[in-house]
């Protein structure tokens, strides 16, 4: 049993002796500073060992019956560590030599012993065993601090040999513990690891610290990142070392830092996205804006004067197209930097996998999935039936996610894999549960695991350049025409608002994997959240436009092109039509023109926006319908249940959903 020494504690003694009258004797001159424990001969001492093990200091006679004092100590040294002390006659002296030489007792005494001399033996016999005991307990607290450490240690002595080292260590070296002490580390390293030690010894020579992060090989997979730190004891400032014997020692710190710099490229990727994320929405914002002034303003030059000449028509033609391309382009910049359509849901894996399967062995893509892509992705269907699935047959834990995005993006990236091995080769999809993701708080949200789904090819893979940019809108190694380089940026938002993460390894020639972490869900969890979300938008079931006159619309927007064409459209409509530059001026129309029907208004306005000038106008009249359009819309700001038209929009789907909200 190995104790720290405790100062205020009572050493145990024990007295072995076959007459009582010397047990009495000795115990009498013990006990003020003692616990005295006593036996008559040696088995029972050795029964006292056994059931006191904390015995410091052993006091034995030599000549006792069926056992001698130093037959007795000699089987005790197997039960404790305690000091020894044998008591003995002139006649004895060659049994306490023997001992003496055997290390089985530390002093001796004659019979009859002097008080004093024997209670300074018992006193410096307790001191060196609780000294011991000290030294003991600290080795193994270092041993066990040195062999659970997180990171590889070592200690070298003067002649640059390892006279400690841990398993982690010994491991990064190649080798065993034993193999490594008294060995030199260049005589056991070779390649990047002894350039590096070369490199070191200058500045450890000026120094006496050098600091090193490289990447090495190793033995059983891709290369590792390692922070490389080596110190001389004899520099350490705050604590020098002051013997002699270790001015030269010096210590090596091997911390694999592969997941630390793979965590800040991950969080540097995660503000640089979102900084982008930002920028493409006010982007967009802006766009659609412009865009709905074109659109409309093409289809008002239409409604006016229809273009007779072919050449005008044509031009005509591809003015429309390039505005209903913008507005798609625009759209998916937007659904990268907030996806607008998510419907989060309690989502199997397992069945949306299996459902996945399914259609792309038979070549037949859902219209959700076949809308979001780009027809000339969907070439060549045949070809999909090779992937392969591997999907487990134990249950894995449900997420909160939308099953068609998450259909679409392991499609996409399915896609992606089967165009990286144009000379073939194997695309294979799984799915595994992970316990947790190493650098994230896993609170209850996350019920401490994450589902995560794996796409990986053999084909030619990305250089670090490359992959550092997958994710960047607009970025994209295919050849012109073949991708607009937004198919990973909505990846990347969709998994990011869904509270998951997605990884990519890849090197040139070694093929690339991409997963897909979700954040699991457990029963309570799906109980507790609400099956619709709080903030729902109205769908409005579109009908024709008919004539409305004498119906008063009231037009809000801050941009002066939209507007226009808004109330243009409204006006060729037969509505009489009103119009308002700020969320303010709306509030005051209402409240100076009771003949108004309906608002249609903007969202994102300075000064007041969209949702606040509709709750001050609800305020006013309670009644009157409220069509929000928006190129940008934080649904955050709308009151629930609210009708949403996205710019850039068409003369009939104003018109429709005008009409709707008229006749409800």
């Amino acid at each position: 049993m190995s104790t720290l020494y405790e100062p205020t504690q009572r050493p145990f003694v024990l007295v072995v002796d076959d007459e009582p009258e010397i047990l009495v004797a000795l115990s009498d001159l013990l006990e003020s500073a003692y616990t005295v424990l006593t036996a008559s001969s040696g088995e029972e001492g050795l029964e006292r060992l056994r059931s006191n093990p904390g015995v410091a200091v052993i006091v034995s006679d030599q000549r006792m019956p069926g056992m001698t004092g130093d037959v007795f100590l000699a089987h005790a040294r197997d039960l404790s560590a305690a000091g020894a002390i044998l008591l003995t006659g002139y006649a004895d002296i060659s049994a306490v030599e023997a001992a003496l030489n055997r290390g089985q007792i530390s002093f001796f005494a004659y019979k009859p012993w002097d008080d004093e001399t024997l209670l300074s033996m018992v006193g410096q016999a307790a001191a060196r065993y609780f000294l011991e005991k000290e030294l003991e307990c600290e080795r193994l607290l270092l041993r066990g601090l040195l062999d659970n450490l997180p990171f590889g240690l070592a200690v070298k002595d003067q002649a640059g040999c390892f006279v400690r080292l841990n398993q982690q260590m010994a491991s990064q070296l190649g080798h065993t513990v034993a193999q490594c002490i008294g060995q030199r580390e260049e005589d056991l390293v070779d390649g990047p690891r002894l350039e590096s030690l070369k490199e070191a010894q200058g500045q450890l020579a000026q120094t006496g610290r050098d600091q090193q992060v490289l990447q090495l090989p190793a033995q059983d997979g891709p290369a590792r990142w390692h922070d490389l730190t080596r110190v001389r004891l004899d520099s350490l400032r705050n604590t020098p070392v002051q013997s002699s014997m270790l001015s030269d020692y010096s210590i090596l710190i091997d911390r694999d830092v592969s997941e630390l710099l793979s965590l800040e490229q991950r969080l540097r990727q995660a503000q640089k996205m979102q900084a982008i994320g930002t920028l493409a929405g006010g982007i967009a914002h802006d766009f659609n804006n412009l865009l709905t002034a074109i659109q409309g303003s093409l289809e008002l030059v239409q409604d006016l004067e229809p273009p007779k000449e072919a050449s005008v028509v044509r031009l005509y033609e591809n003015a429309m197209e390039a505005a209903r391309r913008g507005a798609v382009l625009t759209r998916k910049l937007l659904d990268f930097s907030r996806p607008r359509h998510l419907v989060c849901q309690r989502v199997d894996m397992h069945d949306v996998l299996e459902n996945l399967q399914t259609f792309m062995k038979q070549g037949k893509v859902p219209e959700e999935i076949r809308g979001a892509l780009d027809a000339s992705r969907l070439e060549g269907m045949s070809r999909f039936s090779s992937v392969r699935f591997n999907i487990p047959q134990e249950p894995l834990p449900p997420v909160w996610t939308d099953a068609v995005q998450l259909e679409l993006a392991v499609f996409s990236l399915c896609v992606n894999a089967l165009d990286a091995q144009s000379e073939g080769g194997e695309t294979c999809v799984s799915v595994r549960q992970v316990a947790r993701l190493l650098g994230r708080h896993v609170g209850r949200e996350h019920a401490g695991a994450w589902v995560v789904v794996q796409v990986t090819d053999r084909g030619i893979g990305m250089t670090e350049d490359i992959r550092a940019r997958i994710f960047d809108p607009f970025f994209t190694t295919k050849g012109t025409g073949q991708g607009m380089g937004l198919g990973l940026s909505m990846i990347y938002g969709f998994i990011s608002h869904c509270g998951g993460e997605v990884r990519v390894d890849s090197a040139p020639g070694g093929g690339t994997s991409v997963e897909l972490w979700f954040p699991a869900m457990d029963q309570e969890m799906a109980a507790a959240i609400p099956a619709v979300p709080a903030n729902t938008v109205q769908t409005i079931a579109r009908v024709l436009p008919e004539n409305g006159a004498g119906s008063t619309i009231l037009v809000v927007d801050d941009e002066p092109g939209v507007r226009a064409v808004t109330s243009g459209f409204l006006r060729r409509a037969g509505y009489e039509v009103m119009e308002a530059a700020s969320g303010a001026e709306a509030v005051e129309k209402v409240q100076s023109t009771p003949g108004i029907a309906l608002v249609v208004m903007d969202v994102m306005m300075p000064g007041m926006n969209g949702g606040e000038a509709a709750r001050r106008i609800h305020d006013v009249r309670a009644d009157l319908p409220v069509l929000f359009v928006t190129g940008y819309a934080d649904f955050g700001v709308l009151p629930e249940g609210v009708a949403v038209l996205h710019k850039p929009y068409t003369r009939d789907a104003l018109l429709g959903d005008v009409r709707a909200m008229l006749a409800a």
